[in-house]
């Protein structure tokens, strides 16, 4: 068997987190009393929340201010008079709330920590990551969920999967394999740490960048393929 450790990636990869944060800005607005309309807030606030992650991945700014800025930027750019903490604590408390599988995760977490051991290491905020995860249906089946903030380290630094391994006292990175499905936070971390990388790509983007994962997949079950040859 040439993989015994699987590090997963937690959101887009296992979970739907596009469905979640739909729910979470929905019912956030709804709390202020916004007349929401998905089409035109949805949009705006995913742009907005793109742009600073992608700073904080770049370390242009730090995992505690994320969550205040993207909502400080959305408001300004909506013209509401609300006050930004409020709204983001808010938005918090509704999105931790709000945990959906896609459909073969259960299935597969279920096939592979049978066989192998399983963490999951999510760049994101503990309060969020740790209701929709950590207590989640699959929760139960990793040796270790390791998020961002508690250890103020994030993908794509090799020392988040370095922690992560040093967690379940591991240590041969040629056994390991990360699946995700962040070609810039998963797979360039996979490069940076020397570990072999699975690429998550049901939308079949193209890659134009430099980052070569090890493998591709489209769907979750062509992984166990892989880790049967």
């Amino acid at each position: 068997m040439k993989y015994e450790v699987i590090i997963f990636d937690a959101d887009e990869t296992l979970f739907d987190f596009e469905k979640s944060e739909r729910e979470a800005l929905k019912n956030t607005m709804m709390e202020f009393n916004i007349d929401y309309d998905e089409n035109y807030h949805l949009k705006v606030y995913k742009d907005i929340n793109s742009v600073v992650w992608k700073e904080f991945e770049n370390g242009l700014i730090i995992q505690s201010n994320l969550n205040i800025e993207r909502f400080k930027r959305l408001i300004k750019s909506l013209n509401f008079n609300f006050d930004e903490e409020k709204f983001a604590k808010a938005y918090i408390k509704h999105l931790s709330y709000a945990s959906f599988l896609y459909n073969d995760s259960l299935a597969l977490i279920e096939n592979l920590y049978k066989k192998y051991k399983l963490l999951i290491v999510t760049n994101g905020l503990k309060d969020v990551q740790d209701n929709r995860i950590r207590k989640s249906i699959i929760g139960k089946y990793f040796e270790n969920v390791v998020v961002s903030e508690e250890i103020n380290i994030s993908k794509p630094d090799p020392k988040i999967f370095e922690y992560a391994l040093n967690s379940i006292n591991y240590s041969d990175k040629s056994k390991v394999l990360i699946v995700g499905d962040s070609l810039t936070s998963d797979i360039q971390g996979g490069l940076n740490s020397g570990i072999d990388t699975c690429w998550f790509n049901p939308n079949n983007i193209i890659n134009n960048t430099s980052i070569k994962p090890t493998y591709k997949i489209t769907n979750l079950m062509d992984l166990k393929n892989i880790l049967e040859k």
